[in-house]
């Protein structure tokens, strides 16, 4: 059983809505579709999920394809979305979406690589 705090849906939307604005509760799942621009992308898109996924011991349901990843996170031993689900997403929404500062040695990116 776990020990995490559980959201119904409706409650998973609302905090998703406040919180993590390119996310959706779709099936039970908190989920987000990451969109690329090639193959390449996705591949490099799902690799990074996957080590914070691993790093967290939290694995998301992942669906890679060209153009786009798709992730959904649910804890799977309290058959619901958790805080935990929640902790990894906002993770993961700061890795895919962090950008280099216009000046300096990192950037700028010529574009995003995930929208």
């Amino acid at each position: 059983m776990s020990t995490y705090r559980t959201y119904t849906d409706e409650e998973a939307r609302a905090r998703a809505a406040r919180e993590l604005p390119g996310w959706r509760v779709e099936d039970g799942y908190l989920t987000r579709v990451y969109t690329t621009r090639n193959w390449r992308l996705s591949l490099m898109v799902a690799n990074a999920i996957g080590f914070l996924a691993e790093a967290a011991w939290h694995h998301p349901d992942l669906i890679v394809t060209y153009p786009r990843v798709v992730v959904r996170l649910r804890t799977h031993e309290a058959n619901a979305i958790t805080e935990k689900d929640f902790a990894l997403a906002h993770r993961i929404e700061d890795t895919m979406t962090w950008r280099p500062e216009t000046e300096g040695p990192l950037g700028p990116l010529p574009e995003p690589w995930v929208e």
